[in-house]
């Protein structure tokens, strides 16, 4: 019986290995890029007085940014509708995918995400911002 279970930890530890990557520069991230995009979320709260008109302008602008920006891979937003009253005013949900974190870093300082930013702020009560690599 011993020599079964020694014999089942060494299969498994040749078969660990046989799997393992062996390029000793390959950082976390790398692996995971490989796998699994990158969301950038963006949450607003306007300020109050903030009009129908001027909201539609912020997400006319923030929808035209997949196509002024290459490095967006995906895009889509939607309004608040959870029956629970925990969004704690914030009714603006944007998702924004990314095939890298260079093509974030790419995005985030690009001219018409800076003038996006300008035509926001004059509205803007709060924002929340989460970002994470997707679990395949």
């Amino acid at each position: 019986m011993k020599i079964k279970v020694l014999l089942l930890l060494i299969s498994i530890s040749f078969m660990s290995n046989a799997f393992a990557k062996t390029d000793e520069n390959m950082t976390n991230t790398t692996m995971i890029q490989t796998d699994s995009l990158l969301r950038h979320t963006v949450f607003f709260k306007f300020k109050e007085g903030t009009t129908a008109e001027q909201i539609k302008k912020v997400e006319d602008t923030f929808s035209a940014l997949p196509s002024k920006i290459e490095q967006i891979k995906g895009y889509e937003w939607g309004l608040n509708n959870s029956p629970e009253g925990l969004n704690k005013g914030f009714t603006h949900a944007f998702f924004l995918t990314f095939e890298s974190e260079e093509d974030r870093a790419i995005y985030l300082p690009h001219p018409d995400h800076k003038a996006f930013g300008a035509v926001l702020t004059p509205f803007l009560d709060d924002v929340f911002v989460v970002d994470y690599w997707t679990k395949p």
